[in-house]
């Protein structure tokens, strides 16, 4: 009689344990973010250069906001425009919470991204995106500090004259200044957004 009470008992705990176990599970698996995690809180280097309205943008002003951040050029065939799409509809998925998150879009070819060129460009998908660019001493030192490397292509009889290879992937720095992730320019709208909010929650 002891021995099927306490049979009974212990086969209740342990479908406590496993209920418990799989709880935890499902709360971490829900709480990990889709883009790969930078190692411990690791800093973002602070960067000055101007907005396509001629105005000092300034990153460490942002504190406060999640920053997206994504190197590129306007004369981009593929991955800049594919990159700016998806980002204007993260905007529209966060409604309300895009409040909290600045869109910056680096330019990688300053010889013809000026302010205006930048400004006619990114304001296709959204006016709350912020477009950058710089002196060739300023940007290589942004592009230095965040690994963005950039090789110009000639291409003879284009009207483009050249294409710019670089850095395809978007940066994303927390409400604290820690560059937190990294995310490739073609993932999901809804992977990038997942780890909005859960940056936003802490």
């Amino acid at each position: 009689m002891k021995f099927n009470f306490f049979s009974k008992a212990l086969s209740r705990l342990t479908i406590a344990c496993i209920v418990v176990v799989v709880s935890i599970t499902n709360c971490q698996l829900f709480d990990s973010f889709k883009g790969t995690v930078m190692p411990g809180e690791t800093e973002t280097t602070n960067f000055t250069l101007i907005d396509q309205n001629e105005q000092p943008f300034t990153l460490s002003d942002q504190l406060g906001k999640v920053v997206l951040m994504f190197f590129g050029y306007t004369f981009c065939p593929d991955v800049c425009p594919m990159t700016l799409t998806t980002w204007k509809h993260v905007q529209d998925q966060l409604k309300d919470e895009a409040k909290y998150v600045k869109f910056v879009y680096i330019t990688v070819d300053p010889e013809r991204d000026t302010p205006q060129r930048l400004k006619d460009h990114i304001e296709i998908f959204s006016k709350d995106f912020i477009g950058l660019t710089g002196s060739d001493e300023a940007l290589q030192e942004v592009f230095s500090a965040y690994g963005v490397y950039r090789d110009r292509h000639e291409i003879s009889g284009s009207a483009t004259g050249y294409l710019m290879g670089h850095t395809s992937r978007i940066f994303v720095i927390d409400q604290a200044g820690n560059w937190r992730l990294l995310h490739n320019y073609d993932t999901s709208v809804e992977d990038i957004v997942h780890d909005i909010r859960l940056l936003l929650s802490d």
